[in-house]
């Protein structure tokens, strides 16, 4: 059986990342020659050609990229078995509870008011992501829970509850043709340049890349582009820019998600908290009936 190990999947997943060795050999703190060597030693062994190179570029073959989408999740569960290892022999380990900054809808103090009553409750550490790397700390084990957007993050090998559904809004300068419409339909929306989310892979829209909501922000102010995105990631808009509801637009779902694989009480009993209490969140801000 062919076999490879984890540093030279750490060395592969690195170049084909990068798409430059020079690059990939300062991320990984070894020198040029010899990741070249060892990514031709991979190739060798597998018997397939992972990269088409030349003095200017570098590309994925078919086999790179298959090895590429493989390799990573190898080495995710690789380091997603040592963190569970060591979290198990430490009784109290913190959990760890990642989200991006205002990615909450609002439910965040409540879920945690609701765990610490919990009588196996531990601490729980906050770790704020990117955008689009949250599926990746629960992939790897840096993050035990998180929340994630559905259905914009990618929850393949993650276990997940619904913890609030919301609309969408499309977000414009005042100035924007759409600024004086009470709602607007994905139909009104054709023809307009949307963001490019940095991180995320194979996606169609053709806009500047942002990296962040601000960046976001700063690109719609000045005419670059629009956005659609759920209601509660934009409660608070900068002057100058307006948001709109899209009344056709798929709903957005804010979801509780951890490792599929992770079967710990703790994980459990944190997603039973965020449960009750998003329901009793829910339960306060429905309308009540009135008697005459």
């Amino acid at each position: 059986m062919i076999e490879l190990e984890t540093r030279e999947l750490e060395y592969f997943i690195a170049v084909a990342d990068e798409l430059h060795f020079g690059r990939a050999a300062v991320q990984l703190s070894i020198a040029q020659p010899a990741l070249s060597k060892a990514i031709r030693r991979i190739e060798t062994r597998l018997g397939v050609p992972l990269f088409v190179r030349s003095s200017r570029h570098v590309e994925l073959t078919p086999a790179g990229e298959a090895l590429q989408e493989h390799g990573r999740h190898a080495l995710n569960a690789v380091s997603a078995a040592v963190r569970s290892a060591q979290r198990a022999g430490d009784a109290r380990a913190p959990l760890r509870f990642v989200l991006k900054p205002g990615g909450d809808a609002g439910l965040l103090s409540g879920i945690l008011a609701e765990y610490s009553r919990q009588p196996d409750a531990r601490q729980v550490d906050i770790l704020f992501s990117g955008p689009t790397d949250r599926t990746d700390f629960l992939r790897d084990g840096r993050a035990d829970v998180g929340l994630l957007y559905a259905p914009f993050d990618d929850l393949d090998g993650l276990a997940h509850e619904t913890l609030y559904t919301e609309d969408r809004v499309v977000i414009v300068p005042s100035v924007h043709r759409l600024a004086g419409q009470d709602a607007v339909r994905m139909f009104d929306l054709e023809g307009e340049t949307l963001p490019l989310w940095k991180g995320i892979p194979g996606a169609d829209n053709s806009g500047p890349e942002v990296a962040d909501v601000v960046q976001m922000f700063h690109m719609i102010a000045v005419g670059r582009m629009i956005a659609v995105l759920p209601r509660s990631l934009v409660e608070q808009l900068p002057p100058g820019l307006i948001c709109i509801p899209v009344t056709d637009a798929p709903p957005s779902h804010l979801v509780l998600a951890w490792n599929e694989q992770d079967c710990r009480p703790l994980v459990a009993s944190f997603a039973a908290a965020a449960l009750t209490s998003s329901a009793a969140n829910r339960a306060q801000s429905e309308p009540t009936e009135q008697t005459v």
